[in-house]
């Protein structure tokens, strides 16, 4: 009797492990596609003005009667963007705000620009898309930091004119001109629209600014540092805006 009853109670906990298990791997599954889902028709061109829109996908889109061909051409990125700014270098967008035929498609793509000896693209994440990025010209320095349970790696390597390098979702990097000529790269997302979060922005120039008490135990800073970094760091950049 007692044998039954042992192999009833394993049974019982068999079905409910299965359960556990089923449940977590539909949530597994959920999160999986939480990012930019599959369209439900061959396009949603994004409009402004809801007169000439239909709902579809949740999303307003242009009326495909209305759709042409220049909803989905964006021309740009061959024009050299100025880089005189502090940074040394420059972003063109060609994100959904400014290509609306990508909107719902998954993909976007900038250009940026960076100017001789030190232009750089300063430590950044995108929370919404992983990016690729390829060198056109000159040589950059690019890497990204992985995650604190993976005891922030960093992984970087001196790119030349063909080399690619992918941004994981969500992790900072960065890119820098190490050459004495103006390097070009493209960047292209797996999102139509996948964020941008400068850190050192974020951190030192948030609107309103974070008490400087958290910044100086944080970084293990005396408060009048802290306090000057924020003075430095203001409101994003237009450069950053899309």
């Amino acid at each position: 009797m007692q044998r039954v009853n042992t192999v009833a109670s394993m049974r019982v906990a068999t079905h409910h492990f299965l359960i556990i298990a089923f449940v977590l791997l539909a949530l597994a599954s959920s999160l999986a596609s939480a990012y930019d889902p599959s369209p439900l028709q061959d396009f949603c061109v994004g409009v402004n003005d809801t007169k000439y829109g239909v709902f579809v996908n949740g999303k307003f889109c242009k009326d495909p009667n209305l759709v042409t061909t220049n909803d989905f051409v964006f021309t740009g990125l061959h024009i050299p963007a100025n880089t005189s700014n502090q940074l040394g270098s420059n972003i063109t967008f060609a994100l959904v705000d400014q290509f609306l035929g990508v909107n719902t498609l998954g993909v976007a793509m900038n250009r940026i620009d960076f100017a001789p000896n030190g232009g750089l693209n300063p430590p950044h994440y995108h929370p919404r898309g992983s990016e690729i990025l390829l060198v056109l010209e000159g040589t950059l320095y690019a890497g990204f930091v992985t995650s604190n349970e993976d005891n922030n790696r960093l992984f970087a390597k001196t790119l030349n004119p063909g080399d690619l390098i992918v941004f994981p979702i969500g992790l900072p990097h960065f890119q820098l001109n190490v050459g004495n000529t103006n390097a070009v790269a493209i960047a292209a997302f797996g999102s139509h629209n996948p964020g941008l979060i400068v850190i050192a922005n974020a951190v030192f120039g948030s609107n309103p600014p974070i008490n400087p008490d958290v910044l100086s135990k944080a970084f293990l800073l005396e408060k009048c540092i802290v306090e000057y970094l924020q003075q430095q760091f203001g409101p994003l950049q237009s450069r950053y805006t899309g």
